[in-house]
């Protein structure tokens, strides 16, 4: 069976022996090679391209969630809407930060180191902008405008306009940013609140004129303590509340004249005290120096009397030795005391016949001149 010249695998053998012809090249084969050359070199190329976009989107991906933080702000990462972190976790510092990129993540910043102001003009007069700005006040009209002039009532039942300006800081951003839908709006109702309060516990002229430190400090109280009370997260500074009160325009003559009359009495008083305190120093002077006075003769009185009385005491034994002795030496040493100062001096004896003495006094008599002597020619 292997030497049958039929079998199969003879014939196999016999077509391989044979000699093969030449072959020839295939044009047609040489353009699809060329064309998978050219497809396989643009794939690689288009591959090349997407993998440097594909590393660029990465890199846009990372790039755009960095974001910087202010010096003067504090950043809160927000993660589908809630914010990332726990405790003092959640505040991001001032530099360079990463998040995902919207809607993932998203950031709120908080401008915790600038100061915020919140005005209150909810008890206070309407104003135009330009009205405002150069501080011009309305006139007259005979009335308050429902919804257009805010006014507060005192405690005593008048009606004043009252206004306040608040400045504070932000102390805790999460509660302020998070906890209300508005804080700047709930502080501005704060501090509404805090103006009628206050209102209503001081008279119109306490709060326009006498007392108007003390109705500031008691705005600044009720703000302070809703604060506290609500938790906005903010903090007052001292000093930061401050507060304006007119009387309405209607009847501010009036107060201006009862002020003025007050003030005017309250001059007259002081300087009647004045005049009081000073006349009272000038009488106790006065009678300090009458009696320093008083004292210092009674003193030299006792003193004189005292000196006085111990001469007498000395002169008595002499005068009752020879009582007609003592006073002739008396009168004499009296009469040259007298004498002594004395320009013209006349000495009247007793006349024999004991007739008195006829004495004619020349009064206003011009000094006597002594003469000049006329020198001698020699």
């Amino acid at each position: 069976m292997d030497n049958d010249p039929s079998h199969p695998e003879h014939e196999r053998a016999r077509e391989t022996a044979r000699p093969q012809p030449a072959t020839t090249p295939d044009p047609a084969h040489g353009v699809e090679d060329a064309s998978a050359r050219a497809l396989s070199e643009a794939l690689r190329s288009s591959f090349n391209v997407v993998k440097l976009l594909m590393v660029a989107l990465v890199a846009a991906f990372i790039l755009s969630g960095v974001f910087t933080v202010k010096p003067n702000q504090i950043a809160i990462k927000l993660r589908f809407g809630k914010a990332v972190g726990v405790g003092d976790g959640q505040l991001l510092k001032p530099g360079l930060h990463w998040k995902f990129p919207y809607p993932i993540d998203d950031v709120v910043y908080v401008p915790v180191g600038e100061t915020h102001t919140v005005a209150s003009t909810a008890g206070w007069y309407f104003q135009t902008p330009e009205d405002a700005a150069i501080g011009r006040r309305p006139q007259p009209q005979g009335l308050l405008r429902a919804g257009v002039d805010g006014y507060t009532l005192t405690g005593d039942g008048d009606i004043i306009h009252a206004r306040a300006t608040l400045s504070y800081r932000i102390s805790d951003p999460v509660s302020y940013m998070f906890n209300f839908t508005n804080a700047t709006n709930l502080l501005q109702h704060v501090l509404d609140n805090a103006l009628f309060y206050a209102s209503a516990r001081f008279t119109a002229d306490d709060a326009l004129y006498g007392n108007k430190l003390a109705f500031q400090e008691v705005v600044h109280s009720r703000v302070k303590q809703m604060i506290d009370k609500l938790k906005l997260g903010v903090k007052l500074e001292s000093g930061e509340v401050r507060t304006e009160t007119e009387p309405p325009a209607d009847v501010a003559d009036a107060f201006n004249n009862v002020t003025k009359a007050q003030q005017q009495g309250d001059i007259k008083l002081q300087e009647a005290e004045t005049y009081a305190r000073g006349a009272t120093n000038k009488a106790v002077g006065d009678a300090t120096v009458t009696l320093r006075g008083a004292m210092t003769s009674s003193n030299y009185l006792m003193a004189t009397v005292a000196a006085e009385a111990d001469r007498f005491q000395k002169l008595l034994p002499v005068y009752e030795a020879g009582p007609e002795l003592f006073k002739q030496r008396l009168l004499s040493e009296t009469m040259g005391r007298v004498l002594t100062n004395a320009q013209y001096k006349v000495f009247l004896p007793e006349r024999p016949d004991g007739k008195p003495w006829e004495l004619r006094l020349q009064l206003g008599k011009e000094p006597d001149v002594p003469k000049k002597e006329t020198p001698k020619p020699e």
